[in-house]
């Protein structure tokens, strides 16, 4: 019987420096709509089969081999699709499709060491991959947007080999995110492919931060992966510091320790420094390059580095609109955060989801804090333990991933829920999660805000999540969703708790080049005086301490179909998909000047 494991083996971090074969490139792709190649006519999963169907069966990569042979499909004939990419802004044909698509790629292995274990590893595939190696499945990975990865040790042969993945993007009330969201469902291998070869026993995850408060004491912990990991030594080096350290594993191979830093350069957007971090396991090294930092709230002040600082930010969407689809790569990294430092930003909210790694190492790379977040976006099923279970699973695959990135200063576990008992206990646990796996950074989540009862124009967050979450973040869209801009000159705002304030989301829509009165919807004019009523409303807030309006640039969304203007675009961005600056850019520009010589 083939196998129908689902949980994916233990996640190896930083993959990218370790010995790794690229399986990136051209793919074949075949579209099933129906899931023959998944289901029989009855509806029964093929792979759960004694003897699953050769003729029908997609995940058995089968050739004909005779002429009277019936063959349903044959991958060697199909198109090609290239990897990482999503096949909407690849196929015309599948721009708006969601559903199952099916990826082949044939090639030959030959291990560096006989002794070696491999693991194929997966940046993302939206939203679900059922994933198969020369016939046979390793698993099932559910999330679009975090990495996992499958040992394939045993399975892997000398020579030639083939990878197949079954990608469904197809939405559904249980997901997270559920079914309606503001941007597009782009489909399919999404990020880098590789497989990952790694000796028997190797160190297969590791945590390297400062202490919480502290600048001069360095918490270690290092997990092995292996039959032979329980006391083992693990030898901890970082030449810049004068650091070497061993570490011993228990019984469950991990070691755990701390270990002195005296005088540290320590990592912030005007230094973003980084240490050459090594950690060695008998010939296994494993390098890094990682920043230290201090971090925490006292009061309605964020300190980074024991000095009150203010987060000059901007919400991105993991898209480049200028080549069209999702954004995944480095050059992809590096133009999105350069246009965010360009505007003045020390720190940006990739929003509504976690992005590629490549946006956080970049960020370590350019001094910009980072807000990172899953997508538990506005209602979900509260109540349901597996949609409960996804979520989790996400929010670890993220901490998991970026925990040593300097970068990465705040946890987001929402955006725009409504206010439930059900659901206030959801995100409780998950804030709970990331403050147990990483106690030194900051937990929040994109609240919503109204006008307070009795008022005419005082606005409040009523939402008892407050009291659980380190920094009170919220969106508020007045001039936009709430009246016109004349309602911003006389907004105020009721802030209940004595912690940071970050207004999470802000904005308004427009067609760069329309031009007009700035009381005309839609038009430059209009958004440029949105965003220069809003920062003067938003600095009456006392405990403001950062911001990350609504959007560096247009991205896609098919909920915005206005002809003329939107076209299947959310406008709100400060930058247009072609690249082209509109006027609102400038005034935030110059508001971040401002707020840097303040702080």
């Amino acid at each position: 019987m083939v196998s129908n494991m689902v949980a994916q083996t233990p996640q190896i971090t930083n993959v990218e420096n370790r010995q790794t074969m690229t399986l990136n490139g051209v793919w074949k792709y075949l579209v099933d709509p129906y899931e023959l190649g998944y289901y029989d006519y009855r509806r029964t999963v093929r792979d759960l089969q004694e003897n699953p169907s050769k003729s029908e069966s997609f995940f058995l990569g089968y050739q004909q081999q005779d002429p009277s042979e019936r063959v349903e499909y044959d991958f060697t004939k199909a198109d090609n699709i290239l990897v990482p990419g999503d096949w909407n802004s690849q196929k015309e044909k599948l721009f708006y499709y969601e559903g199952t698509v099916w990826y082949y790629k044939a090639f030959k292995y030959q291990p560096k060491d006989e002794a070696s274990r491999q693991f194929v590893h997966f940046g993302a595939v939206n939203y679900e991959a059922d994933v198969y190696l020369n016939g046979q499945k390793l698993g099932k990975h559910i999330g679009g947007f975090t990495p996992f990865n499958y040992e394939i040790t045993d399975k892997l042969k000398e020579g030639e080999n083939f990878l197949i993945v079954k990608a469904d993007n197809s939405r559904g009330l249980e997901k997270v995110p559920t079914v309606n969201t503001d941007w597009w469902n782009y489909g399919g291998i999404t990020r880098d492919v590789k497989i990952v070869e790694v000796p028997e026993t190797f160190i297969q995850d590791y945590y390297i931060q400062l202490a919480e408060g502290d600048d001069d004491v360095i918490e270690v912990s290092v997990t092995l992966n292996g039959s032979d990991k329980a006391g083992r030594e693990v030898i901890l080096d970082i030449p810049e510091a004068g650091i070497k350290s061993t570490l011993t594993t228990n019984e469950g191979g991990v070691a755990t320790g701390t270990v002195k830093a005296k005088k540290l350069t320590l990592w912030s957007p005007q230094n973003p420094h980084l240490y050459d971090v090594n950690l060695m396991f008998d010939d296994n090294l494993v390098s890094e390059r990682i920043g230290f930092r201090t971090l925490l709230v006292q009061g309605s002040d964020i300190l980074l580095n024991d000095e009150s600082v203010f987060l000059r930010g901007i919400s991105i969407h993991e898209e480049n609109g200028m080549r069209g689809g999702r954004a995944y790569s480095e050059e992809d990294a590096r133009m999105l955060l350069g246009w965010a430092k360009e505007l003045g930003c020390n720190f940006v909210r990739l929003a509504h989801y976690p992005h590629n790694e490549n946006m956080t190492r970049v960020a370590d790379e350019m001094g910009i804090m980072v807000w990172s977040e899953v997508p538990v976006y506005w209602t979900i099923q509260w109540q349901n333990e597996a949609t409960y279970e996804n979520a989790e699973n996400q929010l670890t695959s993220m901490i998991t991933r970026d925990k040593n990135r300097a970068s990465v200063v705040v946890w987001s576990v929402a955006n725009e829920t409504p206010v439930s008992a059900p659901r206030t206990e959801f995100l409780k646990s998950l804030i709970e999660k990331a403050n147990q796996m990483d106690p030194v950074r900051l937990v929040s989540a994109a609240l919503e805000r109204h006008t307070k009862e009795g008022t005419e124009n005082t606005q409040v967050v009523e939402d008892p999540l407050q009291k659980y979450v380190d920094i009170i973040a919220f969106n508020e869209y007045i001039g936009w969703y709430d009246g016109r801009n004349d309602k911003l000159k006389t907004a105020e705002f009721d802030i209940q708790f004595n912690k940071p304030v970050i207004i999470s989301e802000f904005g308004a829509g427009a067609l760069q080049g329309l031009h007009g009165e700035k009381e005309a919807l839609w038009t430059e004019e209009y958004q440029e005086e949105l965003y220069r009523e809003t920062v003067k409303m938003l600095e009456k807030i006392p405990q403001l301490r950062g911001m990350t309006p609504w959007i560096l640039a247009d991205f896609r969304s098919p909920r915005r179909v206005l002809p003329d203007i939107q076209d299947g675009w959310n406008r709100k961005g400060l930058i247009s998909e072609t690249g082209n600056k509109k006027k609102a850019f400038y005034i935030l520009q110059e508001y971040y000047r401002m707020k840097k010589e303040q702080f």
